[in-house]
């Protein structure tokens, strides 16, 4: 397990290297990618690595947001009547989801009621 130093380094590396990445992405029109690396005094095998990694983490964090839940529970649809929100009916339990609904709180209770089944 890394320590916190050792992850807050990680962080701080890969916010530089996205600033980078997002600095290429935005080079003048009809710049390659190697004349704006060679213009920024990086190898191109570097650029590459961190594109991997910054994708990579990025990947990593959005996986982490996303809850495998067997569509089988749903005993009723989806439903948007108020515009306000969503209300699932899962296994006889409602359960009314807003845009200020917690990812995690959400997360968490779908786990427990997939895990229930």
């Amino acid at each position: 397990m890394k320590s916190t130093t050792s992850l807050v380094a990680t962080q701080y590396r890969l916010q530089q290297w996205a600033a980078q990445i997002q600095d290429c992405q935005n080079r003048p029109a009809g710049m390659k990618v190697d004349d704006w690396c060679a213009q920024n005094n990086i190898k191109m095998a570097n650029y590459y690595y961190r594109l991997r990694q910054v994708r990579e983490a990025c990947i990593e964090s959005v996986s982490q947001e996303i809850v495998p839940f067997p569509l089988g529970l749903l005993t009723s649809e989806i439903k948007d009547q108020t515009g306000e929100g969503l209300d699932l009916l899962i296994h006889g339990i409602s359960i009314h989801v807003t845009e200020h609904t917690s990812s995690n709180l959400l997360s968490s209770v779908l786990k427990v009621i997939a895990d229930a089944q």
